[in-house]
Order: C-alpha cells, then structure tokens, then sequence
C-alpha cells in the first residue's frame, strides 16, 4: 500500500504538473474522509503520510471544553472526560490518540479521486492565475472555446481560458467556435470555477497594444503613446509623442499610404481612429485633440481644470462630434473638461465674467469703474492677485505709476483682513450643540473651538478624520482618535439593531 501511494503521487503529479506535496495532501484528506465513515458519531480524523516512504499514520481528535458546556458527542470532551484520559488537560487543549489506518485499496482510492481532482483543479487554476498574473494589460492570442448570450470563452492553451463579456466587444463583432481572436488581458478572477483571466476588446488598452505591434517605432521607444480614449468600435484618440525630432510620430503611426493605422482599424471592426500629436502645453494639447474641428480661441480655467473651447459657427456640429463623441473622447485623452462654444457664445461669456469682475473690484476697492477695467483688461481677477502681485508689474500698467500701485495692493490686502476677520467672527459665534457639549471625553473650551471651526455636533465629528483635528492646538493623535470614535458610537449602535 505504501509503494501504492507513493506511485499515485508521482503518476498524477507527472500528468497534471501539479507538485507531488498537493497530491499527498489530497490522499490524507481522502484517507482522513473514509476513515470518519467507521464512527457512527462525528468524528475528527487526521492522517499523516510519510513523503519517503509512503507509509501513514490515522489519528482521532477531541477538544477539550468546560464542564459546563455540552460537548458535542464524537468531537469534544469535558474537563472530566479529559482527565480519565489525561489530568494535564485544560480547556482549550487537544487530546489525540492513534487509531487503526484503513487500507488505500479501491473503496479508498474512489473516496480520494474526488479530492484529488479537485485539489488539482485548484492547483492547475494557481499555475494558471500566476503565470498570467504578471501580464494584466498585454495582448493574448487565444481561440474561441464558446459562444453564449452573455459572454465568449477564449482558449489560450494549456488550460488557461478568458472570459471576454458581450460589452467588451467591438462594435457588431460576431464569434463562432474555433475563430482566431486578439484580445487585452484586463485582470485575474479568483474564483474557483470558470475561466481563470478576464480580457478585453473595447479597453483603451487594446488599441495601445495593436499599435505597438503595427508600429516599430513604438515597440522600439522611439515613439511613446501618451494616452488612448475610446469609443469601441467607432471612433478613438490616441495622442503620440516623439523622442527623436527627425521622425514625426503621427506620420509614422499612419504609415504609409495609411496602411499602419488601417491594420490597426481593421482589427477593431473598421474603428476610425484620429491621431494627435502629443503636447506638453495643456491648452495646444486640446485643440490637438479637438481635431479635425478647427479651434478659433482657448480659455484655460486651472481651478476648475477646464477650458472653453470657440469654434465658428458652421464647425460647431463637427467640434462637438456625434453624439458629443467627438468633445467627450477629446476630454477623456486630455483628462480636462472641454466646454465647446461659438466665437459668439464666447465674446458673451468672457464680457459677463468680465462684468462680474469689474464690479467684484470696484466694490472690494472702493476704485472707480475704469480703474477697475483696466485691471481686468490686465489679467487681474481676483484681490488676491492685487495683493500679491510683484509691485513693479503693477506700476508697468499704462496710466498707473508706483503710488497707485501700492495703493491698489494696500487695499486688497486691507479687503482680504477684513473677510478673514468676518469669516472668523461668524465661526466664532457658532455655538456647539447639546450632544458635542456632553459626549464623553468632551470639555466644553474644546467644543466651542471646535464649534468655531464648522464642527457643531456629534454627527459633524464623526465624520471628521485624525487628520483634520490636528490643527487644533494641544491635539495629539491618539485623543483624536478616541474623540471621533466616541462621536461615531450612534452608528454602530444603529447597525446593531
């Protein structure tokens, strides 16, 4: 029986390549699993099989429990049991004794096939997912195993199979068993049934891939792809760049007579897709991407990380794309928010934002209208760039001199004083609640500073983190902390009910 063993481990350790340890692990279980079938109480089997030899060892085990418990009969002693057997025992302990092995004849055998495939199975799957693991976001070659309504199953050989959902195709594409197909490796399922690998068509990762393949250039480094937006099967965007100055990288992309960038379409169901060359300058990158529209004027909001885009009138339809198809994938290569306009609707916007920020000066100032006109016409908007401006890039405005200049910046600076003075008298009239007042390890200097600073109750701390208490003078971490879980308590509270 020993020899037995160690031959059915070694013969499907060498037909699965599955290390020999998994195997033997299976054997133990199945050995374990026909031995508990000889109690008719439960029982807690183990077996221990020697690796060299083949030879094995059952075992039956109880855990000790309280006198007070009920022992479950089979699995569990009570302290009084244990003591018959051994008085060292306490609760908590094992006691184990040997028990007559039962033999790996044929009833054994079919008890541990069961096991034994699964446990390879699972073995297979490990190999599988770590041999992949690695390559999330390359490009698989693999062969239609299985078509169904909501998904298809692609082969990779060697067990390794990829689930590539119905929305994860390109445009109308129709698989049939046994069709040769090219997809993009997204991410690993954990699962223990079904296909190993997830994979894709319509990821922006894809159309990356292909150029790669279709472009030396970019395998080589020479060309790098900055970023891919799709819309699968339609219509893409892909900004390049070039290292070398004496290639032009959209060029290269194209080929010639387009025959690069045609290979690629033609493997994503006749996608069109636009080539635009990379630029570091925000603003030139978006009109890049804006193509084929032609752009008549830019307008970058760096707060907002958004630009108006003006277009004339009769491009409009063609800036904004079918759709909006066209803005959206140029928002999502450039990753800034595109607000496409008329030169008209521009001219409209830029003199009501100009309006607002006249007045916003003239009041904050106390400046007369064209003082106040003059500053926008300059760049100026806010009364922070007033205050802080360098002075002689002021006292250069035609009209101004160096008296006006520090003038202008003494008031801003003035304005801005009184608006942190009233923002900080308006928080420190706000009085803390009741339950931020009483709330455990509260006092009640503590809950009007914090008060002062927008938190109010209990339900305001709570959702604060460590972080932001510690501005607070004398806060060390570790009483944040404690405060903002007392504060949280309500809410475990609910959960449990």
């Amino acid at each position: 029986m020993s020899k037995e063993i160690l031959m059915v481990a070694e013969a499907v350790s060498n037909e699965k390549g599955v290390d020999q340890e998994i195997i033997f692990q299976a054997i133990e279980q199945a050995l374990a699993m026909a031995t508990k079938k000889r109690y008719d109480e439960g029982a807690n089997i183990r077996v221990v099989i020697d690796r060299k030899t083949g030879d094995y060892d059952s075992f039956r085990w109880w855990d000790v429990v309280a006198d007070d418990e009920m022992a479950e009969l089979g699995t569990q002693f009570t302290t009084e049991e244990a003591h018959e057997k051994d008085p060292t025992l306490a609760v908590g302990d094992t006691f184990e004794e040997a028990v007559e092995n039962i033999a790996f004849g044929r009833i054994a055998a079919q008890t541990a096939k069961q096991v034994i495939v699964q446990k390879v199975r699972d073995a297979e799957r490990d190999l599988i997912v770590n041999r992949f693991r690695h390559r999330i976001g390359e490009l698989l070659n693999g062969t239609v195993k299985k078509v169904t309504r909501d998904h298809i199953i692609v082969d990779f050989g060697d067990n390794a199979e990829g689930l590539l959902p119905r929305e994860e195709l390109v445009g109308r594409e129709i698989f049939r068993i046994n069709d040769r197909t090219r997809v993009i490796l997204t991410g690993i399922r954990e699962e223990t049934r079904g296909p190993q690998l997830q994979v894709s068509r319509a990821a922006p990762e894809m159309l990356v891939q292909l150029f790669q393949i279709e472009v030396p250039e970019i395998s080589e480094g020479i060309i790098e792809i900055k970023g891919a937006a799709r819309d699968p099967g339609q219509r893409a965007k892909i900004a390049v760049k070039s290292k070398d100055a004496r290639i032009d990288p959209v060029g290269a992309c194209v080929g010639m007579r387009g025959a690069r960038v045609q290979a690629v379409s033609n493997d994503l169901d006749d996608e069109r897709i636009d080539i635009i060359l990379w630029d570091d300058n925000p603003a030139q990158l978006v009109i890049n991407a804006m193509a084929p529209a032609e752009v008549e004027s830019i307008v970058v909001d760096e707060d907002s990380h958004s630009m108006d885009v003006a277009v004339n009138e009769d491009n409009l339809a063609q800036a904004i794309g079918k759709g909006g198809q066209n803005v959206r994938l140029a928002a999502e290569l450039t990753g800034w928010n595109i607000n496409v306009m008329t030169l008209e609707q521009a001219k409209e916007k830029q003199h009501e934002e100009s309006s607002n920020f006249v007045e916003s000066l003239m009041t904050a100032l106390d400046i007369d209208e064209d003082v106040a006109i003059v500053l926008v016409e300059e760049g100026f908007t806010s009364i922070e760039e007033v205050a802080y401006v360098p002075l002689e890039e002021m006292s250069d405005i035609e009209g101004f001199d160096e008296d006006i200049a520090e003038e202008l910046r003494a008031r801003a600076k003035d304005a801005l004083l009184t608006m942190a003075l009233a923002s900080e008298e308006q928080l420190a009239n706000v009085a803390p609640a009741d339950d931020l007042l009483t709330m455990d390890g509260m006092n009640n200097a503590l809950a009007v500073t914090l008060a002062s600073k927008g938190i109010v109750t209990m339900e305001d701390l709570a959702e604060q983190a460590v972080d932001d208490l510690m501005e607070i003078d004398s806060m060390d971490e570790e009483t944040a902390a404690a405060l903002i879980m007392t504060a949280r308590a309500p809410w475990f509270a609910d959960q449990g009910e």
